[in-house]
């Protein structure tokens, strides 16, 4: 049972997501934060697998609420799942940043929405990875980048391949398939990249792509 909380400051909004997910099997709803500050002592308390979380809330937005949540060594298995309307691009992929998993618009259906649960769950494959990817490659190549670019180089050149792959949204089966190998040897290969890049999952794999040079924006 995958255990799920649900974050929005509007009492409507958190009410039809939770209806929504307790008609998906597999899913239980355990706990509900009207902002980002209740979001974080839920988390703690609670310890769910997936959060749902709004970005747009009073007292801590979903962004901070999302650093706080992934930077918890108690919390390394919750995985945050971005809720939105898509009008918000910029928030999104600071969010995508901050550690979350993926997104999933406020407008989609019932079955999208557990889809997304259980993709974030499962840290097999992002969701929407041609949309992630297209979100990040436009905020990276419109933000000016003060860090310095994130080092591939204890990376093989087995694994920089697959990185790249990955964020050019390239699902595990794809890899397989492009690179002559078993789905389960890209899979073991995706993981042990995520170990030593120090990420959970594949929108993190994304991110570091762009940020380390590897991919360039558009390509």
């Amino acid at each position: 049972m995958i255990a799920v909380m649900v974050v929005d400051d509007q009492a409507l909004i958190r009410a039809a997501v939770r209806d929504l997910l307790a008609d998906e099997p597999g899913i239980e709803v355990v706990g509900e934060a009207k902002d980002g500050e209740a979001a974080v002592e839920q988390a703690a308390h609670l310890r769910p697998d997936v959060v749902v979380m709004d970005i747009r809330m009073p007292r801590m937005d979903g962004i901070e609420a999302t650093t706080r949540i992934c930077a918890d060594p108690a919390l390394s298995h919750t995985r945050v799942l971005i809720l939105t309307t898509f009008e918000e691009d910029e928030y999104v992929v600071a969010a995508l940043r901050a550690g979350a998993s993926g997104f999933v618009g406020k407008g989609a259906e019932p079955e999208e929405i557990g889809h997304a649960v259980r993709a974030v769950h499962a840290g097999d494959e992002l969701l929407s990875p041609a949309a992630t990817r297209a979100l990040i490659a436009k905020f990276v190549r419109s933000t000016t980048v003060t860090a310095a670019p994130r080092s591939l180089s204890h990376l093989t050149e087995r694994e920089r391949e697959i990185l790249a792959l990955v964020a050019r949204g390239r699902s595990n089966d794809d890899i397989a398939a492009e690179l002559f190998i078993s789905p389960h040897t890209a899979k073991t290969h995706v993981k042990r990249t995520m170990t030593k890049l120090g990420v959970h999952d594949r929108a993190q794999l994304v991110i570091a792509a762009y940020e380390s040079g590897l991919v360039a924006p558009g390509a």
